[in-house]
């Protein structure tokens, strides 16, 4: 498996603005300062990422970067506007601009980066494809799985890797598609077909919203590795830039120690250069992506750095629990993907 760190992230969305030849115009801080409000494109339903809780507020790792991009560029992060994205409209929604970025848990693929207009700025959660089935069919791995009729969502890039995996062990199956996730769901649990296959986050979500839970089984091997994140247009440099390096600041936060709680303390007292140059001190980094000095202090606080966001969505007591330890969604220091890079 190749590991993706956020620099590499930089220099491809680096290259891929350079390349593009249907740029959009630049200008999206602008229109976001002058609407008052940051239009997020998110997905469904997707409890731990993405999902309306019982007073019907956004929830999750992916609506918590959207309120800490919101803090960064606007000074609060309830300034988000949440809308729904789905897999086969959402790349429409971003080039006509009816958001400002995509952050519902999107797949970075070199076809999407070099022929729809987008950039990936940097990686939120590395996922990885899987499989669940009934315990009553009795299988136990995915070999087993041949002949077997396979649901999954249109207008992903699980699809396409279904396909490519079955060919290339000459395995047949039968696929069974549709639009929402929800109808998805909904299919493999009526028996509509054998199997459902999407990024295993998304099968451990979706397993505690079934009516029987334990009835349910997700097999042991992961087909794909699949890097998520925020998406932009290409065209525009300066907004790309603040996306990726307010995700970049929350990571740095969290290898820092600076959190929701002490950021204000870190601020006026720590006596790292690199610190309180990523919190407004010194430096003039806020000048250079054109935002106010404090973005990068503002996001953190209000909303708290990556380890924060992580466990109050995707931790013990989230709506979802995806382990993070042993894991890739580990600071790079401990063997995992998530790195920053220097604010210098």
């Amino acid at each position: 498996m190749r590991l993706f760190s956020l620099a590499t992230a930089f220099t491809l969305g680096t290259l891929a603005l350079a390349q593009s030849p249907g740029r959009a115009e630049a200008g999206t801080l602008d229109t976001v300062r002058a609407r008052g409000q940051l239009f997020c494109g998110v997905g469904e339903s997707f409890p731990g990422f993405f999902a309306m809780d019982s007073q019907g507020k956004w929830q999750g790792l992916d609506v918590d970067f959207c309120r800490a991009l919101a803090a960064a560029v606007l000074g609060d992060a309830s300034k988000v506007t949440f809308k729904t994205a789905t897999p086969v409209a959402r790349f429409t929604q971003l080039q006509s601009g009816e958001v400002d970025l995509l952050s519902r848990s999107v797949t970075w693929t070199l076809s999407r980066e070099a022929s729809l207009g987008t950039v990936f700025v940097g990686t939120t959660f590395q996922d990885g494809q899987g499989f669940m089935v009934k315990k009553a069919l009795g299988i136990s791995h995915l070999g087993e799985l041949v002949g077997a009729s396979i649901c999954t969502q249109t207008g992903t890039t699980t699809e396409r890797n279904l396909a490519d995996y079955f060919r290339a062990k000459g395995m047949a199956f039968t696929p069974v598609v549709f639009e929402s996730a929800p109808e998805v769901v909904a299919a493999y649990e009526a028996g509509r077909c054998d199997a459902y296959t999407t990024d295993k986050s998304t099968l451990q979500s979706r397993i505690m919203g079934m009516r029987e839970p334990s009835a349910h089984v997700i097999l042991p091997e992961t087909i794909t590795a699949a890097l998520n994140g925020p998406v932009v247009q290409q065209g525009d440099a300066q907004w790309a830039s603040i996306v990726r390096w307010t995700l970049n600041a929350l990571i740095a936060g969290e290898a820092r120690g600076i959190t929701s709680a002490n950021a204000a303390q870190m601020r006026d007292s720590s006596p790292e250069p690199e610190t309180r140059r990523l919190l407004g001190v010194d430096g003039g980094l806020g000048k250079m992506l054109g935002l106010s000095p404090d973005w990068a202090f503002q996001a953190i606080r209000q909303v708290g750095n990556y380890a924060e966001i992580y466990e109050r969505n995707l931790g013990e007591k989230g709506r979802v629990h995806i382990p993070r330890e042993g894991g890739p969604n580990r600071l790079w220091r401990d063997g995992g993907v998530m790195v920053a890079p220097s604010f210098e």
